[in-house]
C-alpha cells in the first residue's frame, strides 16, 4: 500500500509538470515572441541613441 501511495505520488507531481511545461509554452503573455519563452525575441525594438 505504502509503495502506490509513492507511485501515484510521483506520477502527479510527473503529470502536474508536465501540465506547466505545457502551459508556459502556449502562454502568450510571457513569451516574448521566441519559442522558449525567455524575452529573448531578435524583433523587439531597441532604442538607439543618436548623437
Amino acid at each position: 500500500m505504502e509503495q502506490q501511495i509513492i507511485i501515484w505520488a510521483l506520477f502527479l507531481i510527473a503529470a502536474g509538470y508536465m501540465g506547466w511545461r505545457i502551459w508556459k509554452a502556449f502562454d502568450r503573455r510571457n513569451s516574448g515572441g521566441c519559442a522558449k519563452g525567455c524575452g529573448c525575441a531578435a524583433d523587439k525594438v531597441h532604442s538607439v541613441k543618436i548623437k
